[in-house]
């Protein structure tokens, strides 16, 4: 069932929204998602926002006075689709691969892979588990 699952990724970045880094963050976490969790990368959807460092708050203080950026990357998958070890070599890879294109990264900057039930998630109208069922 992997081949056919989608991903949807919310990634949220300490700033300025800049258009640049936009593209280069979403095509480094798409192609991660692709190589790491074999994800199609022609359902793969990444959103990204940008958060001002004064509204970013870590341990009661604000990235603007800790000096730091921060990222947070939300990923939905089909539930049973990936083994334990593809997820945490992927949160090394994401972790490692956003911290080089954004610079100056808090360590809390997190990653979190939501395993969704195959029927209670999917896209065009139908469900992972009808797709899983009827492909």
């Amino acid at each position: 069932m992997k081949e056919s699952v989608m991903p949807h990724i919310n990634l949220q970045i300490s700033g300025k929204p800049n258009a640049s880094l936009t593209r280069r963050s979403a095509a480094a976490v798409a192609e991660l998602t692709q190589r790491v969790l074999g994800k199609k990368p022609e359902v793969t959807v990444v959103s990204v926002q940008y958060i001002d460092h004064d509204a970013w708050i870590i341990g009661g203080e604000p990235l603007s006075e800790l000096g730091r950026n921060a990222f947070h990357l939300d990923i939905s998958v089909t539930d049973e689709t990936n083994t334990k070890a593809e997820k945490a070599q992927y949160l090394k890879a994401v972790f490692e691969a956003l911290s080089e294109l954004i610079g100056n990264v808090h360590p809390v900057s997190y990653i979190h892979v939501v395993d969704a039930r195959a029927a209670t998630y999917g896209y065009g109208g139908l469900s992972q588990e009808y797709r899983y069922q009827h492909g």
